[in-house]
């Protein structure tokens, strides 16, 4: 929380100065007690109160001024909002090494699915593109705000071919820099793919080129060090994942690279990024709430004040 005056910040001395002007009023009465020598008497015709509720409405009163004095210094508190125009492309690796079951059911099917929470958990104001890649980009959606577009071309992918990474991404700059206008709307790239490119250009000179563009992108490595893929009749592959190729190509472009060796984990990659990308923070002041707190305290305590005592503390 921040403050916009925090010079009335001062107010909040007149706090302990009430607590002091309190505790002298309390030993003023005490020194000046009336001795009353038939205290059973009284005791049986005034009602019994418990000796907390004494202290009860000036603790509410103190509180009360300590609120009304944190209104007076505006405060601010930092919220998340949706990204006004904010587009992002979701880029898929639907390489033949995606087909691995290290990943239950399979490293592909695991994405798109995760795909499809990112899809949920995002902003509906945030624009949502596409693009598969193995050999070379082969879906192609442009960012949109309908989601529903973009599942559907998740649920379409098929496991095959080589790993054009570089290639994917300059499809993915290619339409976030042609729906760019003037005064340029937030962007970034969400790159999934589970191992080092193979053929196209190198993604990590692309990436360099998205860090000029202002666009991060975040990559997300999929896989374990176990996966393999059927290679003849008989023999098997083996396909681990690269983190560090992924991870070079965030650097390069200002992003971050998340590693996830399971569906689970890779839910809650999705869950994050869908927040960071899609939100902005934002200072917005709550005075108005500091200052209605405040008040509802002082008549809360002006009202058990006069039920208990019948006078004002």
């Amino acid at each position: 929380m921040s403050f916009q005056g925090p010079l009335y910040l001062i107010g909040l001395g007149i706090v302990p100065l009430a607590l002091a002007a309190y505790h002298l009023f309390r030993r003023r009465a005490r020194r000046y007690s009336v001795r009353f020598t038939g205290v059973p008497t009284l005791a049986s015709i005034l009602p019994e109160l418990p000796g907390w509720r004494r202290h009860v409405p000036t603790a509410l009163y103190v509180i009360a001024l300590a609120t009304l004095a944190i209104a007076l210094a505006r405060p601010q508190t930092t919220v998340a909002v949706p990204q006004e125009r904010a587009s992002v492309v979701l880029i898929m690796d639907a390489s033949r090494s995606m087909s691995a079951r290290d990943v239950e059911p399979t490293r592909l099917d695991a994405a798109r699915d995760a795909g499809r929470e990112f899809l949920d958990r995002i902003p509906d104001e945030l624009r949502v593109g596409a693009v598969a890649y193995s050999s070379a980009p082969h879906t192609i959606k442009r960012p949109t705000l309908e989601h529903d577009e973009i599942r559907d071309a998740l649920h379409a992918l098929v496991a095959d071919g080589g790993t054009a990474t570089g290639d994917a991404l300059v499809a993915a700059l290619g339409m976030l820099d042609d729906d760019r206008e003037r005064r340029r709307p937030p962007a970034a790239i969400v790159l999934l793919s589970d191992g080092k490119a193979t053929t196209g250009p190198d993604p990590e000179r692309v990436a360099r080129r998205a860090g000029r563009l202002e666009v991060p992108i975040y990559t997300v490595a999929l896989g374990t060090s176990d996966g393999v893929i059927p290679q003849g009749p008989l023999g098997r592959l083996a396909v681990p994942p690269d983190p560090e190729s992924l991870r070079e190509i965030a650097r390069e472009s200002g992003g971050r690279a998340f590693r996830a060796e399971d569906s689970d984990q890779l839910d809650t990659v999705y869950e994050r990024l869908g927040s960071q990308i899609g939100t902005r923070k934002e200072k917005r002041e709550v005075t108005a709430g500091f200052a209605a707190a405040g008040i509802v305290l002082l008549l809360v305590a002006a009202g058990a004040s006069l039920r208990w005592f019948g006078r004002l503390p």
